[in-house]
C-alpha cells in the first residue's frame, strides 16, 4: 500500500510517530467496531484528507493482519467499505466540491451526501444506518477540539456515537509534512494561499503568504504549505468582534457616567510564595500599573497568590470576565513551582496540550535537552492559545483569550515586554486610548477636618477618581484628583478650594498625565 510504503521509508521520526499512532487510533476503533457501524466525514480540506488516506493504511494493514496465513492482502487497496459522509452546502467553494466528488470517484469511496446542516443531517444518518463511530479530522487548536480525546462521546443533545479522533495530536505542519510526503493530491485552494477553509462568507487568502502583486494588481500568494507558523493557520478565516466595554467604579461607588463606562480596565496578578513569603519584593506590579496608566487603562486589582494551580486558577476565573485584560507573571517555567500556566488553562476549562510552535521557541533557546515529550514547558491551554511573537522576545509571550502571561523575572525584562506588547498592540488586544489627567493638592489640616468636605466632591464628581494618601505619618497629605477631562478636574479642584480657607490647599503641579 503507496501510503504505509512511503512512511516506512522517510526518516522524519516525528512524524513517522504520528503516523503509527493514528494507525493505532483506525485499527482499535476497526477492531470495536464493525465496518457497518462507522463512518468517516469527509469535507475536502486538508485534514479529511490526510484523515481519509490514513484510514485507507488503516484499512490496509487491518485487512493484512487478519489475512496473514493466506497473504491475501491486495483487495484491501481496491475496495474502501467505510462509509463516507459529505456535507454539501450551497457556501462551499465550488473547488472543494470538485475535489471532493474526484476523490470519491478516484477512491471508490460509498458516499453519503447530506444537504442539511450538521446536526440534522447526522440525526438522519445514524437513524437511518446503524452507525456508532465517525472519524472526524479534528485536530488541536480547532475551535471543536477543546475536551476531546482520541475516543470521545458526542456532546450531550446530539445523536450518541463515539467521535474517533486519529490525527487530535497533528500540527498543522504535520499535515503538510504527511501530504507532501506521501505526494497526495489536494484541494487546488490550498496553492491560492488558503490555509483554512470554511464557506465562501467567512474565508480568503492568508495574508501571511501574500507575496506581491501582478500585472493586473491582484495580490499573489504562496502555496498554504510555506506558512511558517502554523499558529496563524485561520488568520484567512473573517473574524467577527464585538466590544461591550465594562463598566467602571469610582470612589467604591459604581458610576454610570458614559466615560467611565468605556473605560478599558486590566487586574494584574503576581504568582509566587516567595512574594508571600516576604522573601522578595514585587516590583513588578508597581510599574505595569504604572505603564498600564500610561496608556489610558485603568487597573482594577492587584493580587499575589501562591504558587498552586488552584489558587491561580480561582484568582484568574474571578478577573477575566470582569475586565478587559488580564496580566499575570511568576511561576513560568520548568520547575514543580511554575504552576501559572496550568491555572491560566483550568480557569478555562480547558486542557494542557503539546505546542509544537512554541516548543520549536524553547529548543532554539535551551536546545534539544528539553524537547519532544519531555518538555513540560510546551504544553500550553489547549484550543485558546496564542503566542505573542517579537524579535526581541527569545520566547514568545502566552495570552489565552484576554489573559496575558508575563515571563519577566525583573523590571528590565518586564520594559522589553511591555514595549513588544505595545509595538504589536492591535493584534493582543491592547489600545492605547485617552490618557489620564491628574491634579495633586497639599494640606497640613487633620484627616478629620478634610473628609467630610472630599466626601462631598466626590459625589459631585463621580467621573473622577480622588483620593488621598500621606507619604509619611507628619507629611501632609495628598489629595490626587485624577481623570480624561481636564475642565472637570479643574472644576473640582475649583469646589474643593471654595470648601477651604484661602491658602489652605496648596497646588502641587498641574493637570498633567
Amino acid at each position: 500500500m503507496e501510503i504505509d510504503e512511503a512512511m516506512r521509508e522517510i526518516d522524519d521520526r516525528r512524524l513517522k510517530t504520528k503516523y503509527n499512532n493514528a494507525i493505532f487510533v483506525i485499527q482499535r476503533a476497526l477492531a470495536l467496531y464493525s465496518f457497518e457501524e462507522v463512518a468517516f466525514s469527509f469535507n475536502g480540506g486538508k485534514d479529511s484528507t490526510v484523515l481519509l488516506h490514513l484510514l485507507r493504511a488503516g484499512y490496509f494493514l487491518h485487512k493484512a493482519g487478519k489475512n496473514m496465513s493466506t497473504g491475501d492482502s491486495r483487495d484491501a487497496e481496491i475496495t474502501f467499505p467505510i462509509r463516507t459522509i459529505y456535507f454539501e452546502s450551497p457556501s462551499t467553494f465550488h473547488e472543494i466540491n470538485s475535489f471532493t466528488y474526484d476523490t470519491a470517484l478516484a477512491y471508490k469511496l460509498q458516499m453519503d451526501i447530506i444537504r442539511q446542516d450538521f446536526k440534522s443531517g447526522l440525526e438522519a444518518l445514524l437513524k437511518a444506518n446503524p452507525v456508532r463511530a465517525i472519524f472526524l479530522g479534528v485536530r488541536i487548536g480547532d475551535p471543536t477540539a477543546i475536551g476531546q480525546d482520541q475516543f470521545s462521546p458526542s456532546s450531550p443533545g446530539w445523536p450518541p456515537f463515539m467521535r474517533v479522533n486519529p490525527i487530535l495530536d497533528w500540527s498543522y505542519r504535520d499535515v503538510w509534512a504527511f501530504l507532501l510526503t506521501c505526494k497526495i493530491q489536494y484541494c487546488s485552494l490550498y496553492d491560492k494561499g488558503y490555509t483554512s477553509i470554511g464557506s465562501i462568507h467567512d474565508t480568503m487568502p492568508n495574508a501571511q503568504l501574500c507575496h506581491g502583486k501582478s500585472s493586473n494588481s491582484e495580490e499573489r500568494f504562496k502555496p498554504a504549505y510555506l506558512l511558517q507558523d502554523g499558529r496563524l493557520e485561520r488568520a484567512g478565516r473573517v473574524k467577527k468582534f464585538t466590544c461591550q466595554p465594562l463598566s467602571a467604579a469610582s470612589n467604591g461607588l459604581k458610576c454610570e457616567n458614559s466615560h467611565w463606562k468605556s473605560l478599558l480596565t486590566a487586574s494584574v496578578i503576581a504568582v509566587g510564595d516567595e512574594i508571600l513569603f516576604g522573601s522578595v519584593e514585587d516590583h513588578l506590579s508597581t510599574l505595569l500599573c504604572r505603564k498600564l496608566h500610561s496608556i489610558g487603562w485603568a487597573v482594577s486589582h492587584v493580587a499575589v497568590t501562591r504558587n498552586d494551580i488552584d489558587s491561580v486558577a480561582d484568582e484568574v476565573e474571578r478577573w477575566k470576565s470582569t475586565n478587559d485584560m488580564v496580566f499575570i507573571y511568576g511561576g513560568f517555567g520548568p520547575l514543580l513551582s511554575d504552576v501559572t500556566v496550568a491555572g491560566v488553562a483550568k480557569a478555562f476549562g480547558v486542557r494542557m496540550a503539546p505546542d509544537e510552535e512554541f516548543e520549536e521557541y524553547l529548543r532554539h533557546l535551551i536546545g534539544e535537552s528539553c524537547s519532544g515529550d519531555r518538555n513540560e514547558m510546551a504544553q500550553l491551554p489547549e484550543g485558546i492559545t496564542e503566542l505573542v511573537c517579537h524579535e526581541k522576545l527569545k520566547v514568545p509571550l502566552v495570552k489565552c483569550q484576554n489573559v496575558i502571561i508575563l515571563t519577566a523575572t525583573n523590571v528590565v525584562e518586564l520594559d522589553c515586554e511591555w514595549n513588544c506588547l505595545i509595538e504589536l498592540m492591535t493584534s493582543n488586544g491592547l489600545s492605547v486610548t485617552e490618557k489620564f489627567l491628574s491634579k495633586k493638592l497639599a494640606t497640613a489640616l487633620s484627616d478629620v477636618e478634610i473628609s467630610q468636605p472630599l466626601s462631598k466632591i466626590c459625589m459631585e464628581f463621580p467621573d473622577l477618581y480622588i483620593g488621598a494618601y500621606r507619604e509619611s505619618r507628619e507629611g501632609p497629605l495628598i489629595i490626587t484628583l485624577e481623570g480624561k477631562d481636564e475642565a472637570r478636574i479643574m472644576a473640582a479642584v475649583e469646589a474643593l478650594h471654595e470648601k477651604f480657607k484661602p491658602r489652605a490647599l496648596s497646588e502641587l503641579d498641574r493637570a498633567t498625565d
